[in-house]
């Protein structure tokens, strides 16, 4: 099967969620003897593959915002054509429209009989949204049960939508039970995340407790969109100056997707301290994959996805009760290798392979 993803902010190495399950899958359809293209804009960058397609018709500033790409489909027909183009040159059975937007699943440009897909990572009811699903896509996928459900609470009928979650695109093999335990009693905190306020960082270091007494080393990457002008500056000068100010703090730059397993691996406990949902959590996942549990607020599929390989505490609550968990667990030898070791089994079964075969079976491809 050739299957094509329409994603216009692909990027090699994007510290974006999206992005990086979308390579994972790819990397999981390609195992199974398949044909997975990503169709992104331009400019072109120094590490895209044979498979990564990029538009003529279409160059995104960095970081983009959704009115960038807006204002340059004012006239659409020059990309829906290249699109179209691209998808019969290559022979593709399906086309994913990877988001509402960024994915073009609202303008949906396939050739007649190509069959279609729209992917929903976030929870959106906006315009974009229902045009997209008024093109009426062969079938709707999203990530997790939580996703399901949030969207019928916001009175869309998600009854039929199909979940494919995340893929761990790399992996590595956790610490011994020497090592975690040295990790346990003076490894740091990490955390990676995107620089976007809903990520709850600059609330996290504000409530950074005293006496600690463990580095805390955050990687906060910027990626190629933003929500408004300036908005992953803001969040990158502010968390830099808090960090300043406090012990053992250090803001770390992004990181390519086949380090962050390691740099996950040598953390005591990695946080997610996002205040609005995770839709699925891949940090967390890879956090799990190694080993390494997880602390965060108890939203989205993050409950699920950790298990009792982690604590969770609520939102309300705040950072500082955040921090509490953190701490307790730290300070609790049974509790935190009990934790350690469920982590690689709750996400055992998010293969690249084994994703691809879920998404294969959902899309009616499955041979």
């Amino acid at each position: 099967m050739n299957i094509a993803f329409v994603l216009v902010t692909h990027n090699p190495d994007e510290p974006a969620g999206i992005e990086r399950s979308i390579a994972a899958l790819a990397l999981g359809l390609r195992e199974l003897g398949h044909r997975a293209l990503i169709i992104a804009a331009g400019p072109s960058n120094a590490a895209d593959g044979e498979d990564l397609l990029r538009l003529n018709s279409l160059t995104l500033p960095r970081p983009a915002l959704e009115e960038h790409l807006t204002a340059l489909l004012a006239d659409p027909a020059p990309v829906a054509q290249e699109i179209r183009g691209l998808l019969a040159g290559h022979t593709v059975d399906l086309v994913c429209w990877v988001d509402a937007v960024w994915g073009l699943g609202y303008l949906s440009p396939a050739p007649a009989g190509t069959a279609t897909a729209l992917m929903v990572h976030v929870p959106r009811t906006d315009a974009p949204l229902y045009r997209s699903l008024e093109h009426r896509p062969g079938r709707v996928l999203t990530v997790s049960e939580f996703m399901v459900e949030e969207f019928a609470r916001e009175g869309v009928d998600s009854s039929a939508w199909a979940v494919v979650p995340n893929a761990l695109m790399h992996t590595t093999t956790p610490p011994a039970s020497e090592g975690r335990e040295a990790l346990r009693e003076r490894g740091p905190v990490r955390i990676v995340v995107r620089a976007e306020p809903h990520k709850g960082v600059a609330e996290l270091l504000k409530a950074y407790p005293a006496g600690l007494g463990r580095p805390v080393q955050i990687v906060l990457a910027e990626a190629g969109f933003e929500y408004w002008p300036g908005m992953q500056n803001e969040v990158v000068v502010e968390c830099r100056a808090l960090a300043a100010g406090l012990p053992d703090v250090e803001i770390l730059p992004a990181l390519p997707w086949q380090e962050v397993p390691g740099f996950l691996a040598g953390a005591a406990v990695t946080v997610v301290s996002s205040t609005s949902p995770e839709t699925f959590g891949n940090v967390a996942a890879e956090a799990l994959s190694v080993g390494t549990p997880v602390a965060g607020y108890g939203l989205g599929h993050l409950p699920a996805l950790t298990g009792t390989a982690g604590r969770m505490t609520p939102l309300e609550s705040g950072p500082d009760v955040l921090w509490e968990a953190v701490v307790s667990l730290l300070d609790d030898p049974a509790a935190y290798h009990e934790a350690s070791l469920a982590g690689p089994g709750q996400v055992a079964a998010h293969t690249p392979a084994a994703v691809a075969r879920t998404f294969l079976a959902a899309t009616g491809l499955a041979t």
